[in-house]
């Protein structure tokens, strides 16, 4: 198996990238969506935040009140960790699970999982490569303004609550340099792909190479 983590910072577009490269073929895991499943109506995820957090934290309708549960782990940063220590793993074990099944017919197939706050949370632990889809920091305030329709204010504000670009160039094993056209993050995507798929066959030569002992 040959995971790339891709990540990027809000409006940097990661999302362009990552339709990209499933268009292509690859495997498209959301590290986002599986964290929503986790904690969906009658999974095992769901009951733990109740029994922590209480059932203020539910909608009438038994789904989980995001909006009131943010609202406690944002203001207390040891409520916080519990809430972690509950979703992550189950995320873990989840994303392992599709990862596995990406690959059952198909060993060589690129594997991007899409995390958008790698660097402050995730890590790069379990990556072959890290990609980072980046564009500068003014740009991506121009595009929460002009396309997202926020203010400044809160533009600012989502952006400075991320990791600061050089903190997640620092981990970028590739960039894609996403300021220009889409046309041009397009073509970079593209190029990645074929990188990404060049590198998983390398892995598996190596691994069947180890497997049989080697050249004689």
């Amino acid at each position: 198996m040959f995971v790339c983590g891709l990540t990027g910072g809000i409006a940097a577009g990661k999302s362009v990238v990552a339709r990209r490269l499933a268009e292509r073929g690859a495997a498209h895991i959301d590290a986002d969506a599986l964290a929503r499943e986790v904690v969906e109506p009658g999974s095992a995820g769901l009951a733990a935040v109740v029994d922590r957090f209480g059932t203020d934290v539910l909608q009438p309708d038994g789904s989980l009140d995001r909006a009131a549960l943010g609202a406690i782990v944002f203001a207390d940063p040891a409520a916080r960790r519990d809430l972690e220590g509950i979703t992550h793993p189950a995320v873990h074990e989840l994303s392992a699970r599709r990862m596995s099944d990406a690959v059952a017919d198909d060993a060589g197939r690129v594997v991007v999982y899409d995390v958008p706050l790698l660097v402050e949370s995730r890590g790069t632990d379990g990556f072959d490569v890290v990609v980072v889809v980046n564009a500068p920091r003014e740009v991506r305030l121009r595009r929460l303004v002009e396309l997202r329709g926020m203010n400044d204010e809160e533009a600012r504000r989502r952006v400075d609550a991320q990791a600061d670009d050089r903190t997640r160039l620092a981990v970028a094993d590739l960039v894609v340099d996403s300021s220009g056209s889409l046309e041009h993050t397009l073509e970079q995507a593209d190029d990645l792909y074929d990188r990404l798929r060049s590198l998983s066959a390398a892995k598996q030569a190596a691994s069947h190479d180890t497997s049989v002992g080697g050249p004689s």
